[in-house]
């Protein structure tokens, strides 16, 4: 059942990923793992191939592309992507498939969804788990410089063009999804259906407290088995999870509201029924892909066919409302009509208001001659005060950092 994960980066050193894919690193601290000489431990066993790169290191490549466009030099930028396909442990064994192949396959993946990019592609044989599923790193260069032919799930025209950069949106994340299960279909791989996922998601901070939390019980538990004796407890739980099974034996068992409350207060979990109101902020603000659009629709079907309480506020006139541009918001806004009763407020906008005379008051600060004069006696003075607070520093022994802090 191979998988697909995306990670975005703002990190500017990109011989970092690339160290990454080379060398061991630590599973929970992701710290690169040192040898008794204080050297990095290479991976045993790899293939690495790089696209796009004009025959230059990855890093160096990817330096040279964002100085060339000025794009990435700022810290919150996002800086690569980097895509995760991890194949089933089965399919070594029962369909062939080797690293050679897998990397095949990754960098045939690559160059069909991620043309333009400067990119590298590693498969490992390995993971951090040790359960033998060999999975494909594909890690790209966020800049795009070649314009590219506009595909399925790109949304704008900026998309294509060079100097642009590559955006993994709710639906670009789902295409990749189905074109991971259309390549293991192709290939006689085994493969599960990504888009439905599964009944019990689990964000990656459960995931990670799972196994950190596993590792620590097999350490305590190591000495138990050592012994001969057999330990009480295996398999750790999060509370989450325990908090699952409470909920799942308790809805088998009960036969209504009441009984199910009853049976988890025994467990020692309260149910509490809140009033059912929702409130929908800034409607109309929320991505116009069409993933974003059906959910949007799924919420406010909801309620309207339970016929629970829905507040909205919107910058949307009623104009606009009444008349959408296409089907998709119609189907939104005909419900929204339908269940609630428009309620126009007028006025100025307060933030602007403000913003002016914050603005009024600075001028009038930094205009007057008394500010004027403060200002050239502080210039004058800033050099004088600085010589008593080295002097005080030296007799008292601190260093400036001390000082600062």
């Amino acid at each position: 059942m191979a998988t697909l994960k995306h990670l975005g980066s703002k990190n500017a050193d990109y011989g970092a990923a690339e160290q990454y894919l080379l060398f061991e690193h630590d599973e929970f601290t992701m710290k690169p793992v040192l040898d008794e000489t204080g050297r990095l431990i290479p991976r045993e066993d790899y293939r690495l191939s790089t696209l796009n790169c004009g025959g230059e290191d990855f890093a160096v490549a990817c330096m040279r592309a964002n100085l060339r466009y000025g794009k990435n030099q700022r810290r919150e930028d996002v800086k690569s992507h980097h895509y995760i396909i991890s194949f089933d442990p089965r399919d070594g064994p029962d369909n062939g498939l080797t690293v050679d192949r897998a990397q095949e396959l990754g960098e045939k993946f690559c160059a069909e969804h991620f043309p333009g990019h400067q990119a590298l592609v590693c498969t490992h044989l390995d993971g951090h788990n040790h359960s033998g599923n060999i999975h494909v790193h594909i890690v790209i260069n966020s800049l795009r410089i070649e314009e590219v032919p506009f595909l399925p799930y790109m949304d704008r025209p900026a998309d294509t063009k060079a100097g642009c950069k590559h955006r993994c949106t709710d639906a670009a994340l789902r295409y990749f999804k189905s074109e991971v299960m259309e390549m293991c279909h192709r290939e006689g791989l085994y493969q599960i259906d990504l888009l439905t996922g599964s009944k019990n998601r689990v964000t990656d901070r459960e995931y990670w407290a799972q196994k950190k939390g596993q590792a620590a019980l097999d350490k305590q538990n190591a000495p138990m088995i050592a012994g001969g004796i057999t330990p009480r407890q295996t398999k750790f739980e999060t509370n989450k999870e325990k908090l699952r099974q409470t909920i799942r034996a308790a809805l088998s068992a009960a036969t209504s509201f009441e009984d199910f409350s009853s049976l988890l207060l025994q467990e020692g979990v309260a149910v509490k029924e809140s009033r059912g109101r929702l409130i929908l902020d800034d409607f109309g603000m929320e991505r116009g892909t069409e993933y974003g659009l059906e959910q949007v629709f799924n919420v406010i079907d909801s309620r309207y066919r339970s016929g629970k309480p829905l507040i909205v506020t919107t910058n949307l006139t009623l104009d606009d409302l009444r008349n959408p541009e296409d089907t998709a918001h119609s189907r939104i806004y005909d419900r929204l009509l339908s269940m609630c009763v428009p309620v126009r407020f007028t006025g100025d906008n307060f933030r602007q208001e403000t913003a002016q005379r914050k603005m009024e008051s600075m001028k009038a600060l930094m205009g007057s001659p008394q500010s004027r004069k403060a200002l050239r006696g502080e210039e004058e003075q800033g050099s004088e005060r600085s010589f008593p607070l080295q002097r005080e520093t030296k007799r008292s022994g601190l260093c400036d950092d001390e000082i600062t802090d």
